[in-house]
């Protein structure tokens, strides 16, 4: 399956095949690691393809049924082909969104980071909001989560970087880059004013280690630092987070979730080194603008999706102008429509 293109059954099955007989060779578990990812794309290829398969056999039976009706002249299996059709249509749309992650790091894990912008205690909250909407996205499908990095800040969360775990984690979420805006009353104003508030949230695939990124010492400045938290018992007392600065793109990464700093350094550079990937591939694309989102200023103009709770009830993609009044459920984490309108909107190029 080529981005955008044409559904390819035969290319999927020499590309099973030909990880299947990998599978079989002699040495194949002598490298657990190498094996493991084998399996994982056997089961993406598989996951892709046979459900495919099953729909066209269910679309033989159905037919075979519907031409046994008519020349017995059977009028009882009219209820029975019906439903047949609308369990299959629904599966067809669940494919037909599939076939349109077809990116080169669709099925990868992907990172997600939300940082505050203009705002200040409001910010806060707004990125706590969109860290539960995302939590809650990331339950209904199933997904793993890792908190990697978490700033907390009066109201709610300054910044939060998480790792999602699942297959085309990337591809569905990639299209939430970008810069989300809310408009509400203020919970934290004695007046009930109306407030606007902004948060970037910037998405990146999880990079294998076969894919090389040249991340060399004195491109880099990395920095240690007291983790923080909610106080008390949770406060580390040794110097663990670690800050990740590089000096060429100005992509700083940081993790603190880990009690070991050693731990804490390599996870900051696993994510280093996936921004540094998108954003070189932007750059020789001539698309940095459109990539590197968290560059853009997290204010008015730059927002991708509004999110209205007053003087109505509104969320809007201003790119795909997917709108629905149903906030609170947006809110509790059902944004598959925005996402599926993305990646639509995302194949013919923007338009």
């Amino acid at each position: 399956m080529k981005p955008g293109g044409v559904f390819d059954p035969d290319g999927l099955r020499d590309s099973i095949q030909k990880l299947e007989q990998k599978t079989v060779d002699a040495d194949f578990w002598n490298d657990r690691e190498n094996a493991e990812k084998v399996l994982g794309k056997l089961k993406i290829l598989k996951n892709r393809l046979e459900p495919w398969e099953i729909l066209k056999s269910d679309a033989d039976d159905i037919r075979e049924l519907y031409e046994l009706g008519v020349e017995e002249d059977d009028e009882s299996v009219e209820s029975e082909i019906k439903e047949s059709i609308s369990k299959m249509e629904a599966e067809f749309e669940r494919l037909e969104v599939l076939e349109l992650l077809g990116g080169k790091f669709d099925s990868n894990n992907a990172f997600i980071t939300i940082h505050s912008g203009a705002g200040g205690t409001e910010a806060c909250d707004w990125v706590n909001m969109l860290y539960r909407m995302y939590t809650r996205w990331i339950e209904r499908n199933n997904f793993k989560l890792q908190i990697l990095d978490m700033l907390e800040a009066e109201g709610g969360i300054k910044s939060v970087t998480m790792q999602i775990s699942g297959e085309y984690a990337h591809g569905y979420l990639k299209g939430e880059s970008g810069v989300h805006r809310l408009v509400r009353i203020s919970p934290f104003d004695s007046s009930a004013r109306r407030h606007t508030s902004f948060a970037s949230v910037y998405v990146s695939p999880v990079i294998e280690d076969d894919i090389e990124v040249e991340i060399r010492p004195e491109d880099i400045r990395i920095d240690t630092y007291r983790a923080s938290g909610a106080g008390g018992q949770h406060v580390n007392k040794t110097d663990s987070a670690v800050r990740i600065t590089h000096h060429a793109t100005g992509v700083v990464v940081q993790c603190q979730n880990e009690r070991s700093q050693h731990k804490n350094k390599a996870n900051a550079m696993k994510v280093l080194k996936s921004r540094l990937f998108e954003y070189y591939q932007a750059e020789k694309e001539k698309e940095q603008e459109k990539h590197a989102q968290e560059k853009k200023d997290i204010s008015w103009g730059n927002q991708i999706r509004s999110y209205v709770f007053h003087p109505y009830n509104m969320v809007k993609d201003h790119r795909t102008k997917c709108e629905t009044g149903n906030i609170q459920a947006v809110m509790d984490g059902d944004i598959e429509k925005f996402i599926e309108d993305y990646l639509k909107w995302n194949r013919t190029g923007g338009k």
